[in-house]
């Protein structure tokens, strides 16, 4: 694995760019933005989606498609709604049992399917693997700790991604779990605008507290439902994953549920964000919806949330009738 191509020039794609570069991988990355790709060329910035981080100038950019299609590895690094018509693009350039890296985080609304499901529909002789973890983009890119979790049922493919991606700074770890490894960074979205909108209303720490403990537990129960194993969600693309979404306000999901909390309208938070960043959590809350239904799991916390941000419910009575729930004993 020597050339790597990455589908997606926004901030966690460069910053995956710049960790494959700085392992002395050839890294040629696809934005569909021309000025992003020749600002990553000729500036060594990608001064769109994260400004003030030098690049490693080894890396490249390109606006085609196809000539990152060639690559022995792909990452797609697409908003997770975009997933499958980026795949339908790359499908005819795609070889057999070439890897493809899923490293986007979501479910789709149309079908209710995981990134994994989306690519084996799309792609059904490519190697899928899931890349995920408790990472921002900046920090990761300026060479910060930390940890990610690579899933693939193939472990030969799966080594290779890990290698190609480990450094001094940031430490992959491996497992076969491609559900439970999807569920984990999908479902934290969602749980972290509950957490937002919790501390944007002045509800306070233990809200938040408690909303992260009963958030992993639906995680847990959808888990089981569609054949994951539980444990994988204490690794980072869970509980790790969890901790870091739903306590800062560089996660954009966490951030967004803060200013509802504090008022302002999904309508105009959107609006600011337009062109910047997408925020996979108010999409993946109604598929979450979906989703629970289908497999007959109780997740009152996306239920809820989905009520806020897909639905129009007022926040207060979103509250009002999470605190209303019914007891019931912790580990169900």
């Amino acid at each position: 694995m020597q050339k790597i191509g990455i589908i997606g020039a926004g901030a966690w794609g460069t910053a995956l760019a710049q960790c494959m570069a700085g392992g002395g991988m050839d890294v040629l990355i696809w934005a569909r933005e021309p000025e992003v790709a020749e600002s990553i060329n000729t500036k060594h910035e990608n001064e769109l989606f994260i400004p003030g981080v030098p690049l490693n100038p080894a890396i490249e950019a390109t606006t085609s498609m196809s000539k990152t299609a060639d690559c022995d590895t792909i990452l797609i690094v697409t908003p997770a709604q975009h997933v499958r018509s980026t795949l339908e693009s790359l499908k005819g350039d795609i070889a057999e049992h070439k890897p493809i890296v899923i490293c986007s985080k979501g479910i789709e609304i149309d079908t209710g399917l995981l990134m994994s499901q989306v690519a084996k529909e799309e792609v059904p002789n490519a190697t899928i693997a899931i890349l995920t973890g408790p990472t921002f983009a900046a920090e990761i890119a300026r060479g910060m700790p930390s940890a990610v979790t690579i899933a693939a049922k193939d472990k030969d493919v799966a080594q290779e991604i890990r290698e190609g991606l480990a450094s001094k700074h940031l430490r992959p770890y491996i497992t076969d779990d491609l559900i439970g490894t999807e569920i984990g960074g999908a479902v934290k979205n969602v749980i972290a605008i509950a957490c937002g909108i919790a501390v944007g209303r002045g509800l306070g720490e233990s809200a938040r507290a408690a909303l992260m403990t009963r958030g992993l537990a639906e995680m847990g129960r959808l888990a089981s439902a569609m054949g994951a194993r539980k444990e994988t969600l204490m690794g980072m693309c869970g509980v790790g994953d969890l901790m870091l979404t739903c306590s800062s306000m560089q996660s954009r999901n966490y951030s967004l549920g803060v200013e509802l909390g504090q008022g302002k309208s999904l309508e105009d938070i959107m609006e600011a964000r337009k062109g910047k960043a997408v925020t996979e959590g108010v999409h993946t809350a109604a598929a979450l919806k979906t989703m629970a239904r289908k497999h007959a799991v109780d997740m009152p916390i996306c239920e809820i949330v989905h009520k806020a941000v897909g639905e129009g419910i007022p926040i207060e009575d979103c509250i009002a009738e999470l605190l209303d729930r019914p007891l019931r004993p912790e580990m169900r």
